[in-house]
């Protein structure tokens, strides 16, 4: 049976409006439509780099007490968690076995999708290259 959820901890952690603050949670393996999706949303035709808040809301499954995940919450999350998640999506879709899958350091600049002219090419960009680099 394949593994489609992967359990993680966030360096820092989202802090809710309560002040709480959320560090561990669940993100699932995506479907093609979890990045097609967002490239037809109109904060990704203006900020390419959005699809990546708009996928990450679409498969973390869980943050600590938080259950609903919307674009909203990713938006507040703090940059190197952000970073941390934007490694963690593109390690385990990349079918990588769980113990395997770590945190590397990534450009701040960089997104899941570069830009919406990418439609063609958009399962080549969310996998990491060798060295885990965006590809360009």
């Amino acid at each position: 049976m394949i593994q489609t959820e992967f359990e993680f901890t966030l360096p820092k952690g989202y802090v809710d409006g309560h002040g709480n603050v959320h560090k561990t949670g669940i993100m699932r393996l995506a479907y093609a439509i979890d990045e097609v999706i967002p490239l037809q949303d109109p904060r990704v035709k203006m900020n390419p780099a959005y699809a990546t808040i708009i996928i990450l809301s679409r498969v973390i499954v869980k943050l600590g007490a938080v259950d609903n995940i919307s674009p909203a919450v990713i938006e507040r999350l703090f940059a190197c968690d952000l970073n941390y998640l934007h490694g963690f999506y593109r390690q385990i879709n990349e079918i990588m076995e769980p113990e395997q899958v770590s945190s590397l350091p990534l450009s701040p600049n960089s997104s899941l999708i570069s830009s919406p002219e990418e439609t063609q090419t958009v399962s080549k960009e969310i996998l990491p290259t060798k060295n885990n680099q965006l590809r360009s």
